[in-house]
């Protein structure tokens, strides 16, 4: 018998995401970056978080309104030309709807973006699926952004 999740993922593959699927994606994404940065709406300016055997995660916050925050996280590796930036991830925060937008999207190993193919629904849906992995990763390597050490929580996205 099929996993409630596995027939989700088949479906997926199948039939494409609906928006709705996209909202979901953009909820855990959200769960994903509140783990990493649970004091997100009290930051601002550039921090980094660096973990032992793991690249420093850079987190800049580019702008901060009551509803909205407009954020890059990235990492920076040493380059001839300066530092180059990969992946890098321009991320609006809805605080109220507590979803994340990926804005842009840069990297050089992964296709997230297909040539001829108009922005839609699925190109949303990679680049945010994208996104979501790569948070689930850094949380998983313990990475953190936080600056009252106090009120530091548990986890909230699914690092399975």
């Amino acid at each position: 018998m099929q996993s409630q999740y596995s027939e989700r993922i088949h479906n997926l593959l199948v039939n494409g995401p609906s928006v709705g699927d996209l909202l979901e994606l953009c909820e855990e994404n959200y769960r994903c970056l509140h783990s990493l940065v649970p004091q997100l709406k009290r930051l601002q300016g550039k921090h980094c978080s660096s973990r032992p055997d793991h690249q420093d995660l850079h987190l800049t916050i580019l702008e901060q309104t009551p509803y909205t925050t407009l954020l890059r996280l990235t990492y920076e590796f040493p380059h001839a030309d300066g530092g180059l930036l990969d992946p890098d991830v321009l991320l609006r925060v809805y605080h109220d709807a507590r979803q994340v937008e990926v804005e842009d999207l840069r990297q050089q190993n992964l296709p997230t973006r297909r040539l001829y193919e108009a922005p839609g629904l699925m190109n949303k849906w990679r680049l945010n699926l994208f996104v979501a992995k790569w948070l689930a990763f850094c949380v998983r390597q313990g990475h953190l952004f936080v600056d009252d050490v106090a009120a530091l929580r548990q986890p909230a996205c699914d690092l399975s």
